[in-house]
This record gives structure tokens, C-alpha cells and sequence, in this order.
């Protein structure tokens, strides 16, 4: 049976290409962004000891918690609800089983948690998946894009890595994956339809 194809959604996604030296992406920039993101580590690690660590192993429940804290101060609902953890630790459990690597990055100031990473990392790619942090915390601080900052180096340092994934879509103020992507990737997103009705349907439908 010949199935109609149409197309639903259409989106871009972005990426760094971390196969390169991270001295030159850094230097290609521009100097607002390395600011934002890389720069300002100094005034950060004034405030206290900075520590970024991976709690995939050390303690996942206490992460997602912390991660849906500041999901509801910044966007007033959760980030996920108990469904969707239940399917986010069983994704977890499965890609470390198919070689993957979860990195469930924590960074925080003296021992206080003020900003989290959901990545993980499959094959030569890093994907980032959520953040969350503080609102808030300084006036000179974008503690979220601090902490992707790092993870971006951590891609560049550690071999392997091809590229880093920041996916669709944008920030809440700003489309801030723009200014930090070296690569676009354009998302098509289709629907086969097999059934004559709904053929008919969406045929009606269509602008002419």
C-alpha cells in the first residue's frame, strides 16, 4: 500500500565540532560569547572552590531531583515528571549497557550545587540533553552557559570526541546555541499516512 508523506515539523539544531584544537574554536568567537561562557571563570572561582563532577554513579536520584528544583524556579513547572524519570533511568542504565557513557555534570561553588548538565555520550559524539541552574546567582555570571563552557572543553580534551551536541532548540531570553555552534543541522520531522480516510483528510487540509 503507498503510504502519503507529509511534513509535520521542521527545526535546526546545533552543533560544536570538537575534533579540532579548542584553543582555535575559542579564538573563532566572538568576544561577547567568550565572555559569556569561557571568560568569566575568574570571578566565578572568586566566590569559592569549583568543583564539576559527573554523579551518574555517585548519586543519579539526588541530580534529576536537583535538576527539576531548578526547572521550577526558572520555568515554574518540572523538567520531568515521575513517568518520564523512570524512562530517563532506564535510557541511562541502557546506553552505559551499549558502551555509552552518562555524564550527569554537577558544578558547584564550596561544595554548593549551583548549576546541572544532563549529557551523555554515545560513540565519538556528546549530546546535551537538559541543563538547569541558579537564577540569579550573580549579576556577572550566566552560570548555565559557565557550565556549558566546561563541558564543551571536556569534549575538546577528552579523545574521541567528534562533536557536541547541543540539539533543537533555543534558550529562554536568547537562541544562545547560534552564537556558540560551528555547525547547523537542519530537522525534518514527517508523518506516513496509510489510512485512505486521513489521506483524504489531510489532501482536504492542504492550502491550495
Amino acid at each position: 500500500m503507498r503510504l502519503d508523506v507529509r511534513e509535520v515539523a521542521n527545526d535546526t539544531a546545533y552543533q560544536v565540532r570538537t575534533d579540532g584544537r579548542f584553543e582555535h574554536y575559542l579564538a573563532g568567537l566572538g568576544r561577547s560569547t567568550r565572555l559569556r561562557f569561557f571568560n568569566r571563570r575568574k570571578v566565578l572561582e572568586s566566590l569559592g572552590d569549583i568543583t564539576v563532577r559527573n554523579d551518574w554513579s555517585r548519586d543519579p536520584v539526588a541530580f534529576f531531583e536537583r535538576l527539576n528544583e531548578f526547572h521550577i524556579e526558572r520555568w515554574g513547572t518540572p523538567c520531568f515528571g515521575r513517568d518520564s524519570l523512570l524512562f530517563h533511568r532506564r535510557f541511562l542504565d541502557g546506553i552505559e549497557d551499549e558502551g555509552g557513557a552518562p555524564d550527569l555534570s554537577v558544578l558547584s561553588v564550596s561544595n554548593r550545587p549551583v548549576s546541572v548538565l544532563y549529557n551523555v555520550r554515545f560513540g565519538s559524539c556528546v549530546y546535551n540533553l537538559q541543563s538547569g541552574f541558579l537564577e540569579n546567582y550573580h549579576r556577572k555570571l550566566a552560570l548555565g552557559s559557565l557550565h556549558l563552557g566546561y563541558a564543551i572543553e571536556q569534549a575538546f580534551r577528552e579523545p574521541g570526541n567528534d562533536v557536541f551536541d547541543l540539539l533543537a532548540g533555543q534558550g529562554k531570553n536568547s537562541n544562545y546555541k547560534q552564537h556558540i555552534a560551528t555547525d547547523q543541522v537542519e530537522l525534518v520531522s514527517l508523518m506516513l499516512v496509510r489510512s485512505p480516510f486521513y489521506k483524504w483528510l489531510y489532501r482536504l487540509k492542504q492550502p491550495r
